[in-house]
């Protein structure tokens, strides 16, 4: 076995105490909240604030043959960031400069910072930045970019790439370069923001990246509704989403209502089957029309309880219910989250067939969903020190990715396929397209040093 690199020109060639290799603070980085069991140990921490810092790192590691893992805040559900043995961490925590621009509606951010630190900033300037994963007070925007973060606005709003104009990348050889930029219209080459925009560090290190902001969010109206089962709820799915596409259609099954009454003690009906949250944004008439349209569908899809208010604190509190299901469901135990997506004609079949294959492995699977773009979050409920458990979770895990596929679906809808999903890639996307990645990812990064085990096997 060849031994470790020296360190030492690189601890040089960087700013005292970036270069870390303390074991105890090495172990806080070595899994995300994937919780990956096979995750190894890095060589070393490395934490830069400039691209100019990771642009040394990068050679540095071309020229000695060491894989990067890129890592943000650590959050990934799909092992996008746990760590290898022998390669340098690189985090981008510490890389957290901000501005706004409000001639061009545009924030040029480095990938460091929180989700809700841009929102919090463009709100300041009279602006909005849509993009909410339900850990948007958690996540990073390089983290978010990385794997084409959703969230529970993107039914009307749409994901990260949608406002994600330029990036600077730090390539595999070290060089530093600019796609795009604060221009709503560009068509000079190829579309090579977009081909960074969710590839997971494959292909190279995002250090900066130019968002598109929109004029504030206009004042919403919620509409809740409870249902006897899935089945109904995701029939009054597809019934408001024929008519209209709401500002918010989530969905939460009754496993997750009651993990989070548990959690929130907010008064949620914990007899029933399904929760619908949906929102209007829509001003005036409109807004009004489009919440008659959901509170009708809700109705005639056998919903109880049917109501809508526009008081935001009230708005907030469902809102907040269903960002907090799965830290909710976590206190039950152990998850496996899965991110699949079908076509929303095909939702109520994927909540029928997941349900039977949580009975099926006799696993505990709580659902929750960004319905109105058939994006769903089955939770499956796990104790790891228990091996016959931990093997029929790990065999649902494996089925209801399998039933996303057969459905036209997708494994993953905004978590990215990380190291948990790689081996089902291929059964979506078929030969010719596997094919095609790694002849990508090999133009890009021929030694391979790039997040290794990532996406690709």
């Amino acid at each position: 076995m060849s031994s470790a690199p020296d360190l030492s020109s690189l601890t040089t060639a960087l700013p005292d105490g970036m270069v870390v290799t303390d074991p105890d603070i090495l172990g806080g980085y070595r899994q995300d909240r994937a919780f990956d069991p096979a995750a190894g140990t890095p060589l070393a921490l490395v934490r830069p604030t400039t691209t100019e810092q990771v642009q040394t790192t990068v050679r540095w590691c071309a020229e000695h043959q060491v894989p990067i893992i890129t890592r943000g805040l650590g959050t990934s559900l799909s092992g996008g960031s746990t760590a290898v043995d022998g390669a340098i961490t690189l985090s981008t925590e510490k890389m957290r400069e901000l501005s706004i621009d409000t001639a061009t509606r545009t924030a040029v951010a480095q990938p460091g910072l929180i989700n809700a630190e841009v929102k919090a900033a463009a709100k300041e300037n009279g602006l909005w930045y849509p993009p909410d994963p339900s850990s948007f007070e958690i996540c990073s925007i390089g983290g978010n970019v990385a794997t084409n973060a959703g969230g529970l606005c993107c039914v009307k709003y749409g994901v990260t790439t949608d406002y994600v104009l330029g990036l600077q990348v730090v390539l595999a050889d070290g060089r530093a370069v600019r796609v795009g930029g604060k221009q709503l219209k560009d068509s000079a080459g190829l579309p090579l923001t977009k081909l960074f925009v969710g590839s997971e560090g494959l292909l190279g290190i995002v250090t900066e990246v130019t968002l598109r902001l929109l004029p504030p969010q206009a004042p919403a109206c919620t509409v809740v509704g409870s249902f006897p089962n899935v089945r109904a709820a995701s029939e009054a799915v597809l019934a408001v989403t024929s008519q209209i596409r709401p500002a918010m259609l989530e969905f939460m099954d009754s496993a997750s209502i009651n993990a989070v009454e548990d959690m929130l003690k907010m008064g949620l009906d914990r007899s029933a089957g399904a929760l619908l949250v949906a929102q209007s944004d829509a001003p005036g008439p409109a807004g009004a029309a489009e919440v008659a349209i959901i509170e009708e569908a809700f109705s005639a899809c056998g919903g109880v309880d049917v109501f809508s208010t526009s008081d935001p604190v009230e708005s907030e509190a469902f809102t907040t219910a269903r960002r907090m299901a799965i830290p909710a469901v976590e206190r039950i135990g152990s998850l496996l989250l899965e991110d699949v997506g079908v076509p929303l004609p095909s939702l109520p079949a994927l909540i029928d067939g997941v349900e039977a294959i949580a009975t099926a492995n006799d696993v505990t699977i709580a659902v929750i969903a960004h319905a109105g773009d058939g994006n769903t979050h089955p939770l499956i409920v796990h104790d790891p020190n228990d091996a016959d458990e931990t093997a029929r979770a790990n065999q649902a895990f494996g089925e209801i990715m399998t039933l996303a596929i057969e459905l036209g679906g997708t494994i993953t809808g905004e978590h990215g396929v990380g190291r948990l999903k790689k081996d089902f890639l291929r059964d979506q996307v078929g030969d010719d397209v596997m094919e095609l990645t790694s002849i990508i990812k090999n133009a890009l990064d021929p030694e391979g040093l790039l997040n290794p085990g990532v996406l690709l096997s």
